[in-house]
This record gives C-alpha cells, sequence and structure tokens, in this order.
C-alpha cells in the first residue's frame, strides 16, 4: 500500500512542481495525468494502482464533501452585480453542449454525454462522469473524459490569452486618451466612500460570531451531516447527491451559517481534492495503445467543435453585444474549460503585457476580472455540476456494456 501512496503521490508531487516551475504555463493536472497514461500503457504501473493504494473508498466519499464546500465558496451578491455576465457564462455552456452533440455521431452517443459537463467544468463534473461511465461499462467514454479534462486548459488558455490581450490593448488606449483629457477612469471604477456615521451597524454573521467552534472536527462533521442529508434527498427525488450538496453549501453560506470554502478552515480540501482526482485514474488504466489514435481523434472533435462554435455563434453572430464586447465574449466563454485561478492568471498575465505602469494594469485587471472570474464560477464551480448530475442519469438509458 505504501509504496502505491508513494507512487500516487510522488506523481501528483512531480505535477505540482512542474507547473510551478513554468509558472502555471505546464498544467500539473495534464503532467499528473499523461504520466499515470503513459505508465499505464507501457505496463509499469498495475492496473489497480489506486485500489492498492487503499484510495478507493477515499475517492468514492470525497466527492460529496468537495462539492459541498465548494458550493460554500459562491458569492451570490457578486453573481447579481455581473447578472450578464452570468447569462453570457450560461450561453457559452449552451454552445459547448450543442457543439459537443453535433459530433455524438462521430464519436458517440455515451462519450458526447460524458464529455459535456465536462467540458462544461472541471474536477468535480469529471469524477461525477467518469464514475458513472464506469459504473456502465463505458470504460473507453470514461477515458475519453479525463483526457478532455488533462488537455483543456492548454485548449482554453490559447484563445482566452489572445482575446483577453486584445481586449486589455483596447482597454489602456482608451485609458491613455481619458487620462490626457483629465479623466482618471481607474479612480471612476472604484466605489465612492460613504458617509457610515448614520448607517446602522451590521449585525455580526453567525459563521463569525462562533468562529471558534468550527474547528477541523466540526467543520467535517457538518459535510458529513450535508453528505448524508443530500443522499437521503437523493434516493427519493432521483436528483443527484452532489447537485444537493452544492445547494446546501450555497444556501448555508448565504444564511452565514457556515464559513466560506469551509473544507479550506477545516485544513482538510487538499486531501478531499487529491482523492477526488485519484477517482479519475482508474479510467485511465482501461486504455490500450490501439484506441489512443482513436481518442485523439474524438479528443480533436470535442474540443475543435466546441472552439468552431463559440467563435461561430458568440463572437460572429451579434450575440457579444450583450456583453458589449466580442474579445470578451470568448474570454467568458474558455473560462468553462479553465476555472479559477487560471481565469485570474490570464487577467494578470494580459494585464502586465499591456500596462506601462501600476495604474494601467490596475485598471486593466478590474475591468477584466469580473468577467474571466464570474464565469469560471458560474460554469465550474455551479452550472457544470448540476448538469453532470442530470447527464450522469442519461447514461443509464443506454444498456451496460
Amino acid at each position: 500500500m505504501y509504496w502505491a501512496l508513494l507512487v500516487v503521490f510522488g506523481i501528483f508531487a512531480l505535477g505540482d512542481y512542474l507547473g510551478v516551475v513554468s509558472k502555471a504555463r505546464l498544467s500539473s493536472v495534464f503532467v499528473a495525468l499523461m504520466c499515470f497514461l503513459m505508465l499505464f500503457l507501457s505496463g509499469v504501473l498495475p492496473q489497480d494502482l489506486i485500489k492498492v493504494a487503499g484510495l478507493t473508498d477515499l475517492a468514492k466519499m470525497a466527492t460529496p464533501f468537495l462539492v459541498f464546500s465548494m458550493g460554500s465558496s459562491i458569492n451570490l451578491s457578486q453573481m447579481r452585480r455581473e447578472w450578464k455576465v452570468v447569462v453570457m457564462s450560461l450561453a457559452a455552456m449552451l454552445v459547448a453542449v450543442v457543439s459537443v452533440l453535433a459530433v455524438a455521431p462521430l464519436i458517440g452517443m455515451q462519450s458526447a454525454l460524458v464529455c459535456i459537463p465536462i467540458v462544461n467544468g472541471g474536477i468535480v463534473a469529471t469524477q461525477i462522469m467518469t464514475a458513472a461511465a464506469l459504473e456502465k461499462g463505458f470504460g473507453l467514454a470514461a477515458a475519453l473524459g479525463t483526457l478532455v479534462f488533462a488537455v483543456q486548459k492548454f485548449v482554453g488558455t490559447i484563445p482566452a490569452s489572445h482575446f483577453g490581450l486584445k481586449e486589455a490593448k483596447l482597454l489602456v488606449s482608451d485609458y491613455r486618451k481619458k487620462k490626457a483629457q483629465g479623466v482618471d477612469l481607474l479612480k471612476a471604477t472604484q466605489p465612492k466612500n460613504r458617509e457610515e456615521t448614520d448607517a446602522p451597524p451590521k449585525k455580526v454573521p453567525f459563521c463569525v460570531r462562533y468562529d471558534k467552534y468550527y474547528t477541523v472536527y466540526m467543520t467535517l462533521g457538518i459535510a458529513a451531516a450535508v453528505a448524508y442529508v443530500s443522499s437521503l434527498i437523493a434516493g427519493v427525488t432521483g436528483i443527484a447527491a452532489s447537485i444537493w450538496c452544492l445547494l446546501f453549501g450555497m444556501l448555508l453560506n448565504q444564511l452565514h451559517l457556515i464559513p466560506s470554502r469551509i473544507l479550506d478552515r477545516g485544513k482538510s480540501s487538499g486531501l478531499f481534492m487529491t482523492a477526488t482526482f485519484c477517482s479519475l485514474i482508474p479510467a485511465l488504466a482501461k486504455i490500450k495503445l490501439s484506441d489512443m489514435g482513436s481518442m485523439a481523434v474524438s479528443l480533436a472533435l470535442v474540443f475543435g467543435a466546441v472552439l468552431i462554435g463559440t467563435f461561430l455563434l458568440l463572437y460572429v453572430l451579434p450575440l457579444w453585444k450583450f456583453i458589449g464586447s466580442r474579445n470578451m465574449v470568448v474570454g467568458i466563454a474558455m473560462s468553462q474549460l479553465l476555472g479559477f485561478p487560471a481565469t485570474f492568471l490570464i487577467v494578470n498575465e494580459v494585464a502586465t503585457a499591456v500596462a506601462q505602469n501600476d495604474d494601467e494594469k490596475n485598471y486593466v485587471v478590474e475591468k477584466l476580472t469580473p468577467a474571466f472570474v464570474v464565469s469560471g464560477f458560474v460554469s465550474v464551480t455551479t452550472f457544470s455540476i448540476i448538469i453532470a448530475g442530470i447527464f450522469a442519469s442519461f447514461l443509464h438509458l443506454f444498456p451496460a456494456s
């Protein structure tokens, strides 16, 4: 067991190391999953590596905990303020759904159903869909979904950076023009100070008032209670437990009954995240060398369809006018492939590239951050989990292989 644990965590550590050294240009997830794939294909690692490591049950239980914590991180007030970004992000997710379904006759309907929520989201959606696919015996569809997750940040980073850079140049040009006219756009975007002497004192939220009680075991106990209740409701309603965990996280945080990112507070989110990643690895073990050619074609079809659909339906057609910028709408659409913190890193990268001083950089960051970051939370953190819960049930319409 300890040898297997060393291999699993060692490969993840290697991915993180290369990600840090390359300043996130090389995805740590991609490195880790590709290492596992190559070692499985070469026969170096046994196919039951995760089981030998004793991680199978931990991986199975991790998702409800992680989804609950993600739900507690969602800022509904920010989403209300940026409602146009939310609407456009949902439109971009719908475009991705339609685009992948368009190539379903070429890659297979099971593979299309597995890939759609993964394109819309991240690790949690991937775990839900690969687990559902493996349960039905759709090994290749589960493997394709895992590979989609592994490479989607590469695919999304290129257009997001390109169009983000174009938008940043326009913003800096406008900022300099207005600055020459005596107008400081940076100050105009910042909230004005208000006199608070007459304002009634704000009520201290429950989770702040009793902050000291949110210990490691308390946060785990709350998460376990939510996971259990969600599983009971799922059994009655037929709606996936992950969806209920997400909704409970959002509700309890909105009522200030739990702190934001509750598992971070309990210093346990890293373990649950790692366990969720481990749940993807068995799908890679099912890939054979003879499958690689067809899977490469399927990957190209999935991402080609998403990029073409995004360009035609959002960039060319006048839907972009809802946001007011063609460049921004592509960034919003690509956020579903990236998620946080990749979206924030891209904003800082393009702002640094075009700005000549801190004021210009801050202005670009303030203008781009809401679109890129909020859209990532809408797609990856929120709705992709709901879509995965729905699409996982669709797989049961197909006979087990």
